[in-house]
């Protein structure tokens, strides 16, 4: 008895009745995907384009389907505006490295998270938790059109999903892709010193040996885009031999 009771609640912690969808073209990330989230107990079933992921919404109740966007014919783009999100599973998007406009227009069309590829099996896992944690408290998971959240510091705001800057007296600021992402990095890690190989590596999406030889100057940019007249406080301070800190405060709302 005791041994049989052990069993189940290791089932029930291993979430062996929460099923998920696996789409993608390619037969080999199918399968090595769906036999690692498998081994960490969940159900997988796997479709290789549109056509076979309806007809399986159709016939099981899925929790979340992991879409790529690139797939031939009808990509997951499409597919995913085809859905119903208000009655679909949640949804977590996969696109390749610095395709910046799929993840914008899949958290834009309802997508409830974004996964760069190749994407690390064990990131992938975090992620499908995280979204069904979300979903299971009943707390939304996707940026609703009109309903931006935004990334507030010192009086700026920062649409992360729009790429859009807003200086205190709101006026739109222009970001080239490296500033934008260097930016990004600042906010998500406030008063903290990132050293240049740290924003390299929360900034990789662009072309990292690129971005690594042109750091400082990136850096340089983004700070003095973030300088108002009559302001002398730097929001990005340079702390000698160790790198940058992001010196405001960011709150969420």
């Amino acid at each position: 008895m005791t041994i049989l009771l052990t069993m189940l609640a290791l089932a029930k912690t291993l979430d062996l009745e929460t099923r998920l969808l696996i789409v993608d073209d390619d037969p080999g990330i199918r399968e090595l995907t769906a036999g690692f989230l498998s081994a960490h107990g969940y159900i997988v079933d796997t479709a290789a384009d549109g056509t076979t992921m309806r007809r399986a919404l159709a016939t099981e109740n899925y929790a979340l389907v992991v879409l790529d966007v690139m797939m031939p014919g009808e990509d997951g783009l499409t597919i995913l505006r085809s859905l119903d999100r208000a009655t679909s599973p949640a949804v977590i998007i996969l696109s390749v490295i610095g395709e910046e406009v799929d993840r914008i227009v899949g958290l834009e069309m309802g997508a409830d998270d974004y996964v760069a590829k190749p994407a690390n099996p064990r990131e992938l896992l975090a992620r499908i938790r995280s979204v069904l944690r979300r979903k299971e408290s009943g707390t939304p998971t996707s940026v609703r059109p009109g309903a931006r959240e935004y990334l507030r510091f010192a009086g700026w705001r920062l649409d992360a999903v729009g790429r859009q800057l807003l200086d205190p007296e709101n006026v739109v600021i222009n970001l080239s892709d490296g500033e934008f992402r260097l930016l990004i990095a600042f906010v998500e890690h406030p008063r903290r010193v990132l050293t240049r190989d740290q924003l390299l590596e929360i900034s990789r999406g662009m072309n990292a040996e690129q971005f690594d030889r042109a750091i400082d100057v990136q850096v340089s940019r983004l700070r003095r885009k973030l300088l108002r007249d009559g302001d002398e406080s730097e929001l990005v301070r340079t702390v000698r031999n160790e790198g940058y800190m992001f010196t405001a405060d960011v709150e969420r709302r």
